[in-house]
């Protein structure tokens, strides 16, 4: 049973620093490319970050330089550290990530909530 569980989440001022992580089960977690996405309140979820399995990284244009997406092959576990936060960041995180058994198919965690606010 795949399973993506997100953490760290949390309320921090703006210009702070907040790292997010996400433990992966029940799949082969170093043959997964792992994206972070996220999703303002009454706006569309928009993609973050992505890592592949060569641990290549790209990021939206808006976080770039700010937030850094990485990988534990190990812990089965990828990571977002965020810099500089703007009350813009404020939104609910989600991994995720698409296996292919079947064809594709998308599993995302549950979120985590990052509210950026003084």
């Amino acid at each position: 049973q795949v399973q993506l569980v997100e953490s760290g989440g949390g309320l921090v001022p703006p210009g702070g620093s907040l790292s997010l992580s996400c433990a992966a089960s029940g799949f082969t977690f170093s043959s997964a490319a792992m994206r972070w996405y996220r999703q303002a309140p009454g706006k569309e979820r928009e993609l973050v970050a992505t890592i592949s399995t060569t641990y290549t990284t790209s990021y939206a244009d808006s976080m770039k330089g700010r937030f850094t997406i990485s990988r534990d092959n190990v812990k089965n576990t990828v990571y977002l550290q965020m810099t500089n936060l703007k009350p813009e960041d404020t939104a609910a995180y989600y991994c995720m990530t698409v296996l292919y058994t079947n064809g594709p198919e998308l599993y995302w965690g549950q979120g985590t909530q990052v509210t950026v606010s003084s």
